[in-house]
C-alpha cells in the first residue's frame, strides 16, 4: 500500500483524537499561543482595510501564526478533499440515509447534500435567507461567547476555563434542539420534500 492510499483512508478516532489533542500543548506550551478559528478569521478581517473597532488593532504585532492557521486550514481541505479522495461515496448508515429521506434530503455520492448545499440550493430563495440568517447567527453568537466551538471545545477546555464549559455545553443543547425540533421543520421547506 503506498502513501496516498494509506492517508486517503479515514484515520481511526484513536489516532485523529490525540493528534487535535496536540494542538493544545503544543500550542499553549511551546509558542504560549492560543486556539480558536474565530481569532483567525478575526486577524484575517484585521488585515483588510475594516472601519470596525473590533478589527482596529495591530495585527503585525501578533505575527502571522495567525493566518498560517489559517493557510493551513484551506490547504489542508484541499488535499484532504481533492488529492486524497478515493472517488468513493461517503458511508452514511441506512437508519441515517431513511430519516433523511423522511425529511425530503436524498444521499448522493458526497458528504454534503447536493439538495442543501450545491449552488442551486444556496441561491434559491429559502436556501439563500438560511444562509444569510445562520451566517449572521454563527457571527453574533461566537461574538457573544467571546470564542468559537473550536476555541471552547477545544483550547478552552484543555485549559479548565469555566465560560468555556458553559459555551460548550451551550453549543451540544443548540446543536440538540436544532437537529430534533428546527430540522424537521426547515429541511422539507429547503428541499421541497414531504414533511
Amino acid at each position: 500500500m503506498d502513501v496516498l492510499e494509506y492517508l486517503s483512508r479515514p484515520w481511526p478516532w484513536y489516532v485523529a483524537g490525540p493528534a487535535i489533542g496536540l494542538v493544545v500543548p503544543l500550542l499553549l506550551l511551546l509558542a504560549n499561543r492560543s486556539f480558536g478559528l474565530s481569532s483567525n478569521l478575526r486577524h484575517l478581517c484585521a488585515v483588510l482595510p475594516m472601519r470596525d473597532d473590533y478589527f482596529a488593532y495591530d495585527w503585525r504585532r501578533i505575527g502571522g501564526w495567525n493566518l498560517l492557521v489559517f493557510g493551513g486550514i484551506v490547504l489542508g481541505g484541499f488535499v484532504g478533499g481533492v488529492l486524497l479522495d478515493d472517488g468513493e461515496a461517503v458511508r452514511i448508515a441506512a437508519s441515517t440515509q431513511a430519516e433523511l429521506a423522511a425529511l425530503g434530503v436524498s444521499h448522493d455520492a458526497g458528504l454534503a447534500p447536493e439538495a442543501l448545499f450545491g449552488w442551486r440550493a444556496m441561491l434559491a430563495g429559502p436556501g439563500l435567507l438560511v444562509a444569510l440568517l445562520g451566517g449572521a447567527a454563527i457571527g453574533f453568537g461566537t461574538r457573544w461567547a467571546s470564542g468559537c466551538t473550536s476555541g471552547h471545545a477545544i483550547m478552552g477546555l484543555a485549559s479548565l476555563q469555566w465560560p468555556s464549559l458553559v459555551a460548550v455545553i451551550g453549543f451540544f443543547v443548540g446543536g440538540l434542539v436544532t437537529t430534533h425540533l428546527l430540522f424537521p421543520w426547515l429541511l422539507p421547506a429547503l428541499t421541497g420534500g414531504a414533511s
